[in-house]
């Protein structure tokens, strides 16, 4: 077991060391946007003060030496989450962003009317929006896998929607509403069955946000053809994302936006385009976040992917436990492989007041439809509280959390 009590890790977090309203931070809103360490905060002032340049442009020093930092960033990318190459590590702005450079760039390429993509229900928008806006444009068809009361997803009715026609199935790898840790090998499976039965393409793509900041990530565990997160849920900057695109797809796909840094030459008649990652990341791309999502991904591996793993299962059994005690109090996914993400509400009791009354116990959650409003149709309400772990969360928080319920119910109630 581990000890939850002293938590290695909370004191490299310099924003947990201030109080809300005079109380202890217990800041539970990981799962929106995670603070950030000393060292990345330092390697992000340092992108700045010692020796800032553009890159890729310059033949002086700085722009040397900012390049290779840079660029660096990629190889320890593709480490992390076991890509075959740096090269099929594209940077963007975020997961929305990588998610619409799949869908505006291969699938404007390659999909048609009728085409069929395969999505479940509990996507968050960014998974959802920019296929519907094919279907609009394109007439693609969207399919939805449902899932079971507990929150998983229903692995019958998944292998049902599959057809002739199916050509994407796109989906998160861990639910940031009911922290269902989805099986994608088994997804896997699933797709390739149907390729061999019927001997269509599908593309795979997975939405890491949650996924790449709770457990391990080792692609050819699942073999996407394109995986996505962003820094800043991964301890690491706003700003900056990234698209893992496998190398036969990332190179069949055209541009998605056109400027510098994206192009081979370009003539008053035309132009042609780079190699990728270059020809997707067109501008002067976020130098400083990328250095800072680097040190972010040194950080969690020195801390070890493994342990993490292995501190928020045991925080997250005890939050669910303590929250499921409180009479009334209702959690969202029950299924046994979860993330430490618990969705609940509060009978009796709005949650923008129980929001409220936490902030002023020292308490940060989210509530709302966390982005997932077809979701939350799915749940019957329209929005929850959400309390979401990180690295640095520990026991007292969750007490501090059951604390400031209690306190909302003699209130509310």
């Amino acid at each position: 077991m581990v000890d939850l009590v002293q938590n290695p890790w909370r004191g490299d977090f310099p924003a947990l060391k201030q109080t809300m309203h005079g109380k202890r931070l217990a800041f539970l809103d990981s799962g929106a946007s995670a603070q950030k360490p000393q060292v990345v905060v330092d390697a992000v002032m340092a992108a700045y003060t010692d020796g800032y340049a553009n890159i890729h442009r310059g033949l002086y020093d700085f722009s040397q030496r900012k390049t290779a930092e840079f660029e660096a960033v990629r190889t320890k990318v593709a480490e992390f989450i076991g890509a075959e190459d740096a090269q099929n590590i594209v940077f963007t702005r975020n997961t929305t962003e990588a998610i619409n450079l799949v869908a505006q760039s291969w699938g404007r390429a390659f999909l048609k009317a009728g085409d069929e993509v395969i999505l479940t229900q509990m996507e968050h928008h960014a998974n959802i929006v920019p296929w519907h806006l094919l279907a609009e444009n394109i007439g693609i068809v969207v399919k939805y896998v449902p899932i079971t009361p507990e929150g998983s997803l229903d692995y019958e009715a998944f292998e049902k929607l599959f057809s002739p026609r199916t050509r994407l199935v796109a989906l998160t790898h861990v639910s940031n509403v009911l922290g269902t840790v989805n099986d994608l090998p088994r997804i896997r499976t699933l797709i390739d069955a149907q390729k061999n039965a019927h001997g269509q393409d599908i593309v795979f793509l997975v939405d890491g946000s949650q996924g790449a900041v709770h457990k391990v990530v080792h692609l050819p565990d699942f073999a996407p053809d394109f995986y996505v997160f962003t820094g800043h849920k991964l301890y690491g900057p706003t700003g900056v994302g990234v698209l893992y695109g496998r190398a036969e797809r990332l190179n069949m796909m055209p541009p998605w936006q056109g400027g510098g840094d994206m192009i081979e030459k370009v003539t008053f008649a035309g132009s042609s385009y780079a190699q990728p990652p270059a020809r997707f990341e067109a501008g002067t791309p976020a130098i400083a976040e990328v250095i800072g999502l680097g040190a972010a991904i040194d950080y969690v591996r020195t801390a070890g992917m493994d342990a993490i793993a292995a501190w928020e299962k045991e925080l997250s059994r005890y939050m669910h436990d303590k929250l499921q005690a409180i009479e009334g109090l209702r959690v969202f996914g029950t299924c046994s492989d979860k993330a430490g993400i618990a969705s609940f509400d509060l009978e009796g009791c709005p949650p923008s007041d129980v929001a409220m009354i936490l902030d002023q116990s020292g308490v940060a959650v989210r509530t709302g439809h966390h982005c997932c409003q077809p979701l939350m149709q799915i749940l019957g309400v329209s929005g929850t509280i959400r309390a979401s772990l990180g690295l640095y969360s520990d026991k007292q928080d969750i007490d501090q959390l059951c604390e400031g319920l209690h306190k909302a119910i003699r209130m509310l109630r």
